[in-house]
């Protein structure tokens, strides 16, 4: 561990400093040093991806800023009623995700004090946060006459422009996941009940086998054909080296 994570003393009372941008909060400083050591090896050692620590850090310096306004004098005295006020305020100043967020970050420090023994019960664990029910997807949808457009415009004279047509076609096709579709072997493109068929993997393993539509059929047999991959049953279809112009 570098000295960077390590805490040191500052001449600030009650402070001591992860690194210049982050310090131990007074509330919790008054709790001794054992908290304080603690507080900063949450965030040195608990949580590795920097924008989460940067985020966390924030909601756990704005609510232990709130609290010791409030009046109380130690981490150690924070009760589930000062969690609920401080989250009943930030309700009407910011959106519920935000909100969940803080939350989600009181309650990890306080789960990571109390298995450290600095506090005994964890204050956080009995607030409910605002509810945030996403009812449509973020992912922008091609209409049916830009997903026509779309493949209407590949150039489909040379390898490259029938492997993106039939790889487009997939995924606007069978709404496969571009990692389904990029996992694909040649094998997985087969015929059933006189039917092009295809088969895609799944997150966790799973399979899931369609038929396909005609206009996908005619792009994934002039891929095939045109490519000469059906002799390699086992390779992958989406095949990289596909520059050569089509004979």
């Amino acid at each position: 561990m570098t000295s960077e994570l390590l805490p040191m003393p500052v001449a600030a009372a009650g402070t001591l400093s992860l690194r210049p941008t982050m310090r131990v909060p007074a509330l919790v400083a008054a709790a001794g040093e054992r908290a304080s050591i603690r507080f900063l090896e949450f965030f040195a050692a608990n949580i590795r991806n920097p924008h989460t620590r940067r985020a966390y850090y924030r909601a756990a310096e704005e609510f232990l800023t709130w609290c010791a306004s409030a009046g109380v004098p130690s981490i150690a005295a924070v009760q589930p009623v000062h969690v609920a006020a401080w989250i009943e305020a930030a309700t009407r100043q910011l959106a519920a995700p935000s909100v969940k967020q803080r939350l989600a970050a009181i309650r990890r420090l306080f789960d990571w004090l109390v298995t450290g023994q600095v506090v005994p019960v964890n204050p956080a664990h009995a607030v409910r946060g605002p509810s945030h029910i996403v009812t449509a997807g973020q992912t922008p949808v091609l209409d049916p006459s830009e997903a026509r457009a779309l493949l209407d415009s590949i150039d489909v004279s040379t390898h490259a422009g029938l492997r993106d047509r039939a790889r487009i076609g997939l995924m606007v096709y069978s709404f496969a996941r571009i990692g389904a579709a990029l996992g694909m072997n040649v094998e997985d493109v087969y015929t059933q009940n006189r039917r092009l068929s295809v088969r895609l993997r799944e997150k966790g393993g799973k399979r899931h086998a369609m038929p396909c539509h005609h206009n996908l059929d005619e792009y994934l047999v002039a891929y095939l054909d045109g490519a000469g991959l059906r002799d390699d049953p086992q390779g992958p279809l989406s095949a990289r080296s596909v520059a050569a112009p089509v004979s």
